[in-house]
């Protein structure tokens, strides 16, 4: 699209471009050594060593607080239920030859939710977790991440205990000014704790609770309106509803949901966010996050992001003081995603019906499904309430050392395809 610039465009060859700019050739050529290559190694190994200072420290501060440190399955016959995540599949064959279709876990959380059943009340896992799909300077398609639980405790106990693991990563790793792609953090700094509907509101301008589906009944049913919605087919602001619709005549659920779907994807697109014909409610709310609410969060010192939409929280139970949000939160540093907190839903008919949906979503977009694990489910019948984080460790140990991509912090990276 023309800018309204005139750009002058040189045509060189990349040695010619060398040249010109005064560079030998050789030195600006990628270095293909592998990771154990000793000069490799050398440049990432302060890196690696502060990676082990800081879990052995973790460690330390789970032991004093009376948490077990478990070791859960990684071969699992549900990786999961969210629908973008992508797992691993192999088959597990039996000596007479049956096979059996089994995943590599993309969290832990299932399993950690059955041993919380069984009546431990504290418990720790640094879990290696796998997801396909996804690689880049944050991603890597196998890592770490580090589960705890409490039982019959609050899940504000959690936010504490991540400023808590903030203060003993900048400690064990000696570096207390944290940055990332020009972002700065204190992580000894106390953390600033904002709803998500405060976020939106002064990061994109956008009055999150206006366009809220009042429940899940109402975003399943109606044209891509929300998080377990199974389908995307969306209408336009002024066809699917007036702004005031909902209030004067609230009508069935699939109405309530388009005209939410349509007040988000208004707001969303006065906000300088593109909303696409097909996108879901969840998909909006993903897009503004994104784009308008996270490069703010974390940064000066870390963000607790607190009271997600319900229709975000599949496995997250509602609040009690408003059930359209629920209890979850997510730590932010530097703008970086570190973990997500949840006081754990224990409803076992609820979370099915829940997980069934998200797997008809997966369905619908990418063509397959995993299957709901009934072991977890069943658990979840005598599973006491309780609250559960997963925190990235990868990620933490990047913030913590200064580097700029996840592999620098991974003793032996994954090779490319």
């Amino acid at each position: 699209m023309d800018s309204g610039r005139n750009i002058l465009i040189l045509r060189l060859s990349a040695s010619d471009f060398r040249k010109l700019m005064g560079q030998d050739e050789t030195a600006l050529m990628p270095d293909s050594s592998p990771f154990w290559a000793p000069h490799v190694h050398a440049d990432r190994r302060a890196g690696l060593l502060g990676r082990a200072r800081i879990t052995a420290a973790l460690r330390e501060l789970f032991a004093g607080e009376g948490f077990i440190e478990v070791e859960t399955s990684t071969l699992v016959p549900s990786p999961g239920n969210e629908t973008h995540l992508h797992a691993f599949a192999t088959d597990l064959l039996a000596p007479g030859g049956a096979r059996e279709r089994r995943y590599l876990r993309t969290s832990p959380e299932f399993a950690c939710k059955t041993i919380l059943a069984a009546g431990e009340p504290r418990i720790v896992e640094f879990a290696r977790v796998f997801r396909n799909r996804e690689r880049g300077a944050l991603h890597h398609p196998e890592f770490t991440l580090l589960e705890w639980y409490r039982a019959r405790e609050p899940y504000t106990t959690l936010m504490a205990d991540c400023a808590a693991i903030l203060r003993l990563a900048a400690e064990a790793a000696g570096r207390r000014n944290w940055s990332f792609r020009g972002r700065t953090a204190d992580p000894l700094a106390p953390p600033e704790r904002l709803t998500v509907a405060e976020a939106f509101a002064r990061h994109a301008g956008i009055d999150l609770l206006a366009v809220l589906p009042a429940s899940d009944a109402e975003s399943s049913g109606s044209p891509g309106s929300g998080g377990w919605s199974g389908s995307s087919e969306a209408a336009s602001p002024n066809e699917a509803c007036s702004p005031d619709e909902g209030k004067r005549n609230p009508g069935p659920p699939e109405r309530r949901g388009e005209c939410s779907r349509a007040r988000f994807a208004a707001s969303a697109e006065a906000a300088g966010v593109r909303v696409a014909a097909d996108d879901t409610w969840a998909d909006i709310f993903s897009r503004v996050l994104v784009e308008k609410v996270e490069p703010h969060l974390g940064c000066g010192r870390a963000t607790i992001l607190d009271e997600y939409p319900v229709v975000m929280s599949a496995l997250a139970r509602p609040k009690p003081s408003n059930p359209r949000v629920a209890e979850r939160f997510e730590l932010y540093v530097c703008g970086v995603e570190l973990a997500n907190g949840f006081g754990e839903l224990n409803d076992a008919a609820e979370q099915r019906r829940r997980l069934e949906i998200e797997m008809a979503e997966k369905q619908r977009i990418y063509g397959e499904r995993y299957p709901i694990d009934e072991n977890f489910i069943a658990a979840l019948a005598v599973m006491p309430p309780a609250s559960g984080i997963a925190l990235g460790l990868d990620r933490l140990v990047m913030l913590a050392t200064g580097a700029t991509h996840i592999e620098q912090v991974i003793w032996t990276p994954v090779a490319q395809p």
